[in-house]
């Protein structure tokens, strides 16, 4: 007998070897039809997994991040069985889940169109209504490769893990076998909806020097009622897409002279001006001094960092004066730098340093995305170097400076913290040490949290803080990283108390992550109608006609020398299609001035939210939103 821990901490006794599923059925007949996966000893499990010694199970569901992921890994295998129905000449390569849903990539002639997804989508729902099994089996390498001879994508991949004498897992389902290790639904039948959502190419394992794929996205749900939810978000995605309304509102563009690297116009720059001097004006209170950094430093300080073992792939480089340099791709080394420029005592500590760093990193073409994916980003980095005593309060003031931001803008957020990956530095008793103090200082502010396995940097653990737009996607952003590793690798020093030289430990942290990201998230969160303190045009002044327009001008300046961002509407058009176009542009508020206001020496005062406000004098306006700027109002 063994026993079974549950995830309500309930233990129970079974027969071994037991499966997940054989233990859902056994506490419930509702649990086991709707189990998508299971967690064995915290790792992830299929549900036929043999389980033989005593173990804490937790049984997941769609409601489950993990369980959501089984589901959709199940429904790709659905889209290549499919595929293989329809056009049996193509050739299947990989099929995973993806955080919203799954693709399939798939070598075909003629990459598929729209009418093909239709009939693909409704050859993959008379799949589902089969409820066909899924059985797992495992071949040996000689085994697998006979199987899929006739698929080179599928040899390849078997070759790379047949080498180490591993066996190889499959999944079969009816008349379609595919090379997985799972975990899969027990058969096909919970999938009960079903939407191919779009067709791009891709890369064969993401190299431009292999042959472009036609990849398959789709999405997929246990009920109908959610993927109509999902739809309807979808479309309001759109209208919200910052790369449409960042041409609609003239914040930004990216030209085809510059792939991936963003220009601000001005109206996006007033808006960052903003969010930077609102980052500025917390890190000063919060104790941090701003530095800055060479965009350019030489190969070896790359070298020094790890940097270019760990990432050079991603690093543009040239040559100075017959010497090899990089442009930076994250700013740390340089913070080292300024470490380093003098000597430092214990009573320096905490020494926090802030930066509004450019780096740049390439990025595949394919992988671009309007803000939210550039080759040229401005992070906002700071360095805390530190003492060991003083590791759990720096982490616990960097959470709460996230906090507050986060929470300053209407975003709710989760937590998760991520362990050592298997390509990093350092030895594994300063891993432990710096993984148990990040989750120490989580317990002590009474965070939930969730481990995010192997995700790490290469220099240390770190705490990544994923926010929750208004549609309910959910975007990283600040992250707090321990690192005992390059203080070692520069050598850096303080004199302790006892006059000793000590080497500090350091948190690298950054709270919007991105200043271009963030810029993009807010754009979609608000729908480009930004909060006043944000908006890059805060008040229009439209004259109803020519004859108002020196009045205009009089508002206007008042405004511009009280240091609002103003602008006039100076155009001969009729003053419905002007307050409609101010409306379209998303600016909070009109000044509307004709004959009774010029008489009176007043303004109609009309807001983006509630139209008319009624007639008011310019001084109590300004004061009026004088505090709602200064109070930050969403």
């Amino acid at each position: 007998m063994i026993n079974i821990t549950l995830k309500d901490g309930v233990a129970k006794e079974y027969q071994a070897p037991i499966t997940p599923i054989e233990i859902a059925k056994d506490l419930s007949a509702g649990l086991a039809k709707v189990a998508c996966a299971a967690k064995v000893n915290g790792e992830l499990r299929d549900l036929r997994f043999p389980i033989e010694s005593d173990a804490n199970v937790s049984i997941l569901t769609f409601e489950d991040a993990e369980g959501k992921k089984a589901f959709w890994h199940t429904s790709a295998h659905v889209l290549a069985q499919a595929v293989q129905h329809l056009y049996p000449e193509a050739k299947l390569t990989i099929g995973p889940a993806v955080d919203n849903g799954f693709y399939y990539d798939i070598d075909v002639e003629k990459p598929f169109v729209a009418e093909d997804l239709e009939k693909i989508e409704a050859e993959m729902k008379k799949i589902v209504k089969e409820g066909e099994a899924l059985e797992r089996f495992e071949l040996s390498g000689d085994e697998a490769k006979e199987l899929m001879k006739d698929n080179p994508y599928k040899v390849e991949l078997i070759e790379e893990h047949a080498g180490k004498g591993e066996k190889l897992s499959f999944f079969r389902q009816g008349d379609f076998t595919d090379l997985c290790a799972g975990p899969h639904l027990m058969n096909t039948s919970p999938i009960k909806a079903i939407k191919l959502t779009q067709c791009t190419g891709a890369y064969w394992r993401g190299d431009a020097n292999n042959r472009m794929l036609c990849r398959v996205y789709g999405i997929s749900f246990p009920k109908a009622s959610m993927l109509e939810e999902h739809l309807k978000m979808l479309e309001e995605a759109k209208k919200r897409d910052h790369r449409k309304l960042g041409k609609e509102l003239e914040l930004f563009d990216i030209f085809e002279e510059g792939p991936g690297f963003p220009v601000f116009l001005p109206k996006g720059m007033a808006l960052r001006n903003t969010l930077e001097g609102y980052w500025r004006e917390l890190h000063r209170k919060a104790g941090y001094l701003e530095i800055r950094t060479p965009l350019i430093l030489n190969e070896e300080l790359w070298h020094r960092s790890g940097h270019w073992d760990h990432y050079k792939d991603n690093m543009y480089t040239t040559v100075i004066d017959g010497e090899d340099y990089a442009v930076k791709p994250m700013n740390c080394p340089g913070g080292m730098l300024v470490y380093k420029s003098k000597p430092r005592s214990y009573r320096d500590l905490p020494l926090r340093m802030g930066e509004l760093g450019i780096v740049h990193r390439h990025e595949l073409s394919g992988a671009l995305h309007g803000l939210m994916r550039v080759r040229c980003f401005t992070q906002d980095d700071a360095h805390i170097f530190m003492t060991e005593d003083m590791i759990k309060d720096e982490i616990k003031g960097v959470a709460a400076l996230i906090d507050e931001v986060y929470s300053m803008f209407g975003f709710k957020y989760h937590v998760e913290l991520s362990t050592m990956p298997e390509d990093h530095m350092g030895s594994l008793e300063q891993w432990e040490q710096a993984t148990s103090a990040l989750e120490n200082a989580l317990k002590e502010l009474g965070r939930d949290y969730v481990i995010n396995e192997g995700d790490g940097a290469f220099y240390g653990p770190k705490i990544d803080f994923h926010l929750e737009d208004c549609l309910g996607r959910t975007w990283q952003c600040g992250t707090i990283q321990l690192d005992y590793q390059m203080p070692e690798r520069f050598d850096l020093e303080y004199t302790g108390a006892d006059g000793e030289k000590h080497r500090p430990i350091m948190i690298h942290r950054v709270l919007f992550g991105s200043i271009e990201r963030f810029i993009g998230i807010l754009t979609e969160h608000f729908a480009g109608a930004f909060p006043m303190w944000l908006a890059p045009v805060q008040v229009k002044v439209i004259p109803v006609s020519e004859k108002h327009m020196d009045y205009a001008k009089g508002v206007y300046q008042k405004l511009f020398d009280a240091g609002l961002r103003v602008e006039l509407d100076e155009r001969n058009e009729k003053i419905g299609y002007k307050i409609r176009e101010a409306q379209l542009e998303k600016v909070p508020y009109m000044l509307i001035v004709g004959d009774k206001e010029v008489e009176a020496g007043n303004v109609s005062v009309r807001s983006r939210s509630d139209g008319d406000k009624g007639v008011s004098t310019l001084e109590d306006f300004l004061c009026a939103i004088k505090v709602e700027i200064d109070s930050k109002a969403q």
